[in-house]
């Protein structure tokens, strides 16, 4: 079976990463250890956010939206004012728009297999979180960062979160383009 993720540019990251997800799991506190501080809190908004909302698991939106809150390098690789101030209201909406239609189900992108019980994180977003490890761990770093987890995102053509930055006119391969330019090279 041909996946419908493309691999990287720099292509030396599996896409979509392959063998279990260790760590990821509902208490979630593994997981916030394995991807490091600065994205701690990120996951932290995320499954806030998915609760609030009434969903049965993270997805790849919880995760865009609580990455925007909390940091700065995703929000500048995203673009500009009102491009982000966009994208940033259909995140909102999210929850009382269009968002419903969602609520309580498993995202599925295709790219890698639906697991129906609640793990915790939808498919797509425990993917994406791996994602951005291997991304890390490639550029020799200690811990991922919000552009990796970024990078992640948007790398998914069937995720929740690109869906998302479609509708605000925000372009996945144009952000990918931007986060990849800005890697620092390996020590």
């Amino acid at each position: 079976m041909q996946h419908r993720i493309p691999r990287q540019a720099s292509g030396d990251i599996p896409w979509p990463p392959s063998g279990d997800l260790p760590g990821l799991r509902p208490g979630g506190a593994d997981a916030d250890t394995a991807l490091g501080a600065a994205l701690a809190a990120v996951v932290s908004g995320a499954r806030r956010r998915a609760v609030r909302d009434g969903d049965r698991q993270i997805d790849t939106a919880h995760l865009l939206h609580s990455l925007l809150e909390h940091d700065a390098e995703a929000r500048a690789a995203l673009g500009d004012g009102p491009q982000l101030a966009r994208l940033l209201g259909y995140l909102v909406q999210r929850s009382i728009g269009y968002g419903l239609r969602w609520q309580s189900t498993v995202e599925d992108s295709g790219a890698v297999p639906v697991v129906t019980e609640a793990a915790g994180f939808s498919p797509p977003a425990a993917a994406s979180l791996e994602y951005a490890r291997a991304r890390a761990e490639r550029r020799g770093g200690t811990g991922a960062r919000g552009t990796d987890l970024l990078a992640a995102l948007v790398v998914d053509p069937g995720a929740r979160a690109v869906e998302v930055l479609g509708r605000a006119g925000v372009d996945p391969a144009a952000v990918l383009s931007r986060v990849d330019s800005h890697v620092e090279p390996t020590s």
